[in-house]
């Protein structure tokens, strides 16, 4: 007996595949167990779809009212005609509730230089959604597409209607959507790009162009490269010296002027690009802290932090002349800084409409959807890998980074007690002979007291820098599965579309409109792919050298003061 279920408020559908409900309506229910709080039916007025389930009751079968009346036949005008893209074909639900909100990104808490100085004013800025599922603090994992699907207006077929061969007129299918409006793929804009839907006007200078490189598809590298230092932080004090903020130097190479910029600021700019570029890896800025915030070691490592998000932005041909952060690195004037913030938190190039801004260059191919999901699932299982192994590597460094610190400190210091205490027992013999080797025992002994502050302080030479790299890396690899979640979705796109032409339902000029634009993402994901692999390559390289050339130098001062220690016997 068909499940049904009564209304108990209004409700306003507001997402593809939602049905809106009318309180008191009796509704039929595909089935009773909900998916994530959203329940499927359909309403008295023949619409299926998803609906709260805390705004129906379950109406057992005794209690039921007169069932409503059994959809109309299919055809283009009837309760499919109001629907987007796409009836149900069975698939696994993934369903994301759109009612409960998304975990946004957490900007920094009022406790850590929150937003109440002169530079800034209420306008500033909105929160991005919290990752889709994929790599989330533990590694890389598959993604699961399924989704509830619909079909287009005219595309529902039935056998047992006379008429429907004249309604599936060619042309008239279109490519449905995905219901989960949750995904990177929905929320990027990929899929109203794909579709079609982007429309604005593209600066000169807001275009970003791939071009085709020796190993496959790059971005067209920045013609005027800089860098930029970030010195010493230093505490600043304002409000009579109620309040305290680190503030930090900027000297970009490219103009030379400083600029002093707060965590708060770096905060601001990392939501702004990560609301700009869905597929780009945009380098993130190191975690945020309540308390402790004007420690020493935790200044420095920040700091740290930051100068490998700098030199990584500074590195990207397409960050590093994005105007949000040339306003960032270059603007010193209290009202030109607030016009800039307002205008970059107002920029239109954002959404579906950052995908107009990239092309390649005339005459490029199209790429296979084939090729570029090999290139991805190569690089899925690279990214893994290196992922297991930047793991394994960070836990071991720091494990060993407090062995020196204390273990072999506090070993070596006490073989220098043992040296020590052994010279203080010769010294008992008041020998002439004897004074010489009672002064190079005493020394042995400062020589390994020594040797183990060494131990002790070495980390901070090779093995954190390295773990600082492992950072930036980590965010990298945590960045990638919703950039790639994107392009499979612009591919899954491509695939329907065939397949409606295939079968008649979709004029070729309309499914070559969608691969081209799918292409523009591929080459773009492919680009950006083709980036992250040229830094690691100069990153672990730099970094290695440093590494070892840091070990070398460390124990050759240990031989040093070994060696000075053997020549004291010589003389005793």
């Amino acid at each position: 007996m068909a499940l049904r279920a009564r209304a108990l408020y209004d409700f306003r559908a507001e997402n593809p595949g939602e049905v809106s409900l009318r309180e008191a309506e009796v509704l039929s229910l595909c089935s009773e167990q909900d998916i994530e709080g959203w329940l499927e039916g359909v309403n008295s007025r023949g619409e299926r779809g998803l609906f709260p389930a805390s705004y129906v009751e379950i109406v057992r079968a005794e209690a039921a009212g007169p069932p409503p009346p059994p959809p109309p036949p299919p055809t283009a005008d009837n309760r499919y005609a109001n629907l987007p893209p796409g009836g149900y074909e069975p698939a696994p639900p993934t369903y994301q509730s759109s009612r409960p909100p998304a975990v946004p990104y957490q900007h920094s808490q009022p406790s850590d230089d929150d937003w109440d100085d002169e530079w800034d004013d209420s306008s500033s800025t909105a929160a991005d959604d919290a990752p889709t599922p994929g790599y989330y603090g533990g590694g890389f994992h598959d993604y699961d597409s399924s989704r509830y699907r619909m079909s287009a207006p005219g595309s529902y077929s039935t056998n047992t209607s006379t008429t429907t061969g004249s309604s599936q007129a060619k042309g008239t299918a279109t490519v449905s959507r995905n219901l989960n409006r949750f995904s990177a793929f929905v929320k990027s804009g990929g899929e109203a790009f794909v579709l079609g839907e982007a429309a604005g006007f593209v600066r000169d200078g807001d275009k970003l162009c791939v071009v085709q490189g020796p190993n496959g598809p790059e971005w067209q590298e920045n013609p005027y490269p800089f860098g930029c230092t970030i010195d010493e932080p230093t505490k600043q004090t304002k409000f009579k010296g109620m309040k305290s903020y680190i503030s930090y130097r900027l000297v970009p190479s490219h103009t030379g002027q400083y600029v002093h910029r707060r965590y708060k600021h770096f905060d601001w700019l990392y939501a702004r690009l990560l609301e700009k570029f869905p597929v780009i890896s945009v380098p993130r800025i190191p975690e945020k802290q309540a308390t402790g915030r004007f420690e020493e070691d935790f200044i420095s490592k920040r700091r740290k932090g930051l100068v490998w998000w700098m030199d990584h932005m500074c590195s990207h041909p397409v960050l590093s002349r994005c105007d949000a952060f040339q306003h960032f690195l270059t603007c010193s004037d209290e009202k030109a800084w607030k016009q800039g913030k307002r205008k970059c938190e107002k920029d239109e190039m954002v959404g579906a409409n950052f995908f107009l801004t990239l092309s390649t260059m005339p005459g490029a191919s199209i790429l296979e959807p084939q090729e570029v999901d090999a290139k991805l699932d190569a690089f899925k299982s690279f990214a893994k890998r290196m992922d297991e192994g930047v793991l394994l590597l960070n836990q071991t460094a720091g494990e060993f980074a407090r062995k020196q610190a204390s273990g072999f400190k506090k070993e070596y210091q006490k073989v220098g007690m043992a040296f020590k205490g052994l010279g203080q027992a010769f010294e008992i013999d008041q020998q002439p002979f004897s004074t010489g080797l009672n002064r190079a025992m005493s020394f042995t002994a400062d020589a390994y007291d020594a040797i183990g502050e060494m131990f002790a302080e070495q980390p901070r030479q090779d093995l954190d820098p390295i773990m600082d790299l492992l950072a930036v890396y980590q965010g990298h690899l945590a960045n990638f599965p919703d950039i790639i979640h994107v392009q499979r979705g612009a591919l899954t796109k491509v695939r329907e579309s065939k397949k409606h032409i295939e079968e008649g339902k979709m004029e070729l000029q309309k499914a070559n409109e969608i691969q081209e634009r799918c292409n523009i993402i591929s080459y773009a994901t492919l680009a950006e792919i083709q980036h992250f692999h040229k830094i690691r390559v100069r990153d672990f390289k730099s970094q290695m050298q440093h590494f070892l050339q840091q070990q070398i130098t460390f124990f050759q001062k240990v031989t040093l003061k070994l060696e000075e220690a053997r020549q004291k016997y010589d003389a005793a």
